[in-house]
């Protein structure tokens, strides 16, 4: 029951980023890459290549340099490209603002005195 509702409570942003960190470590390794070549492959700077494995921590330009080498530009760049719901208020409210270009909060409505 407890390992259930663990799963139910989203992992810290840091616990993700190691998380990529560490998949994108493997995947240069799986491709026989050391950091030097990945980075001049990319065009990453070095010690950004290494700062990303050890900590996690890139910009999001040097992350896409990084997964164009590597070939998994279009997961990256699909990364929000559909809609994600959980609900059924949540679907109904994505298809409302399809098309739409801004999100607007609703104003109050003022009282009005006759």
């Amino acid at each position: 029951m407890l390992a259930f509702l663990e799963s139910l409570i989203p992992p810290a942003p840091n616990e993700v980023s190691k998380k990529m960190a560490a998949d994108f470590r493997k995947r240069r390794i799986e491709k026989g890459l050391t950091r030097e070549a990945i980075a001049l492959q990319s065009g990453v700077a070095i010690a950004n290549v290494s700062r990303f494995e050890q900590k996690g921590l890139i910009s999001l330009t040097n992350l896409i340099k990084l997964a164009t080498a590597l070939g998994y530009l279009s997961e990256l760049q699909n990364v929000f490209s559909a809609p994600k719901y959980s609900t059924m208020d949540e679907l109904l409210q994505i298809r409302r603002n399809m098309g739409k270009k801004k999100a607007h909060t609703a104003k109050p409505k003022k009282n009005e005195k006759d």
